[in-house]
């Protein structure tokens, strides 16, 4: 290609982009009904969506969740409508948070270190504030904000996501700006479906991938799972995880009123939190029953006891054929002598089998235990957007700049038996 004809082709591929981001910036052919409360919706409408999305859009899921977010999260629902009258048809509907985080939850607590965090450099990080608009649900994690009718074009309805959330930026004006707009956890095929919102300043940026857990047809019971691994592996878990804890006299158990210990669960679920580098909210205690009674029989909570009281806890949810073991707590203390969450994480596959699942998702973060399982990386992403357009085009640069590890390569299972 001569040098003309290149400057032909960037030439047209400017324009291109040009007349995209036009189009985005401009007001797609649908039309929205947005609340504050998710029964202020049509019911009928979001649970036909929600059908095809999974028990974290469904309608009684996201209803029960309502009333027991953290104090610092207030919801916004939206559903999207193409064509008029008579022929009007859903075809999306979107679930977000608005979040109000202060730097002080971006900083781990060092009250029981050493050296203590100065009073005022505490106070200053309370009062620094950000207003995040997130389409998802900080919760979980997984594409949970966004439920597309089967037949729906991906382009348009990303194009309507969008608009719903600038349409819900500036309706809250009254309450306070809105620093970022986030659009969680992307991963295929959305990335690809979303992708054309760069042209309206979103960023993406990748953040550390979900270990997930591929289940075996022919793995019925937790012991199946074990069997297939290879000796070395197998034997570290019995030698250093069963036996360790049999030897302390440890046993796991299913719970199945977190009602009744309610308190216990959300201590051990702080422990854990408060030792996050970054903490943008603290769940309530009541939140953990009221998933269970949501949940139904989607629902396992696995909980490792020694003499009667409670080590640690670990919840799974059943989201279709993917178990997601997603809340954790355990006595620290306890941890630091005791394998408590390789314990739980085992239990969590048991818990994924025993509801006819066939993958676990366990999550971002330790990577390597969770690699060691046979568990493998799937790419997350999020969507970031800056209200002030100086800052929307550092803010991919500073985010990238935020450090996140790489998934491990681990085989811990036979090598299939060669074919003479």
């Amino acid at each position: 290609m001569n040098i003309p004809e290149k400057l032909r082709s960037i030439k047209a591929s400017l324009s291109e982009r040009s007349r995209e981001r036009k189009r985005l910036r401009g007001p797609a052919d649908l039309h929205y009904a947005i609340a504050d409360a998710i029964e202020l919706l049509d019911a009928a409408a979001w649970q036909a969506l929600a059908r095809h999305a999974g028990f974290f859009m469904s309608f009684d899921y996201l209803k029960a969740l309502e009333h027991v977010l953290p104090h610092n999260l207030s919801p916004r629902y939206a559903l999207i409508y193409s064509g008029a009258g008579a022929d009007r048809m859903p075809v999306a509907a979107v679930y977000m948070q608005i979040a109000d985080i202060s730097l002080a939850q971006a900083r781990p607590d060092k009250s029981g270190s050493a050296s203590p965090r100065p009073a005022a450099l505490d106070e200053l990080a309370k009062k620094t504030t950000q207003r995040i608009l997130t389409c998802g649900n900080l919760l979980t994690f997984g594409q949970h904000g966004i439920a597309m009718a089967p037949d729906a074009d991906p382009k348009l309805a990303w194009h309507g996501v969008a608009e719903v959330l600038y349409r819900v930026r500036q309706a809250d004006k009254l309450v306070g700006k809105t620093h970022f707009i986030m659009i969680k956890d992307l991963h295929a095929p959305h990335i690809d479906h979303a992708a054309h919102l760069e042209h309206l300043s979103y960023r993406y940026v990748e953040t550390e991938p979900n270990m997930v857990l591929a289940l075996q047809d022919d793995w019925k019971h937790y012991d199946d799972y074990l069997a297939s691994l290879a000796s070395k592996y197998r034997s570290g878990v019995r030698n250093a995880v069963f036996k360790t804890l049999d030897e302390a006299a440890c046993t796991v158990e299913q719970l199945s009123d977190l009602d009744a210990v309610r308190d216990q669960i959300h201590g051990l679920y702080k422990e854990v939190q408060v030792n996050a580098g970054f903490r943008p909210f603290e769940l309530r205690p009541e939140y953990f029953p009221a998933l269970q009674k949501a949940a139904g029989e989607r629902f396992r909570c696995s909980v490792l006891k020694q003499d009667g009281a409670m080590l640690g806890f670990l919840i799974s949810v059943a989201d279709g054929d993917t178990s997601i073991a997603y809340h954790i707590g355990f006595k620290r203390a306890a941890a630091a002598d005791l394998p408590i969450y390789l314990r739980l994480l085992h239990a969590g596959i048991a818990d994924a089998l025993s509801m006819g699942c066939k993958q676990v998702s366990f999550g971002r973060t330790a990577l390597e235990p969770k690699a060691a399982l046979g568990a493998k990386p799937q790419t997350f992403g999020i969507l970031v957007r800056h209200r002030q357009p100086v800052l929307n085009k550092m803010i991919k640069h500073l985010l990238l700049g935020i450090e996140h590890d790489d998934a491990p390569e681990r085989s811990p299972f036979k090598k299939p038996a060669r074919v003479a």
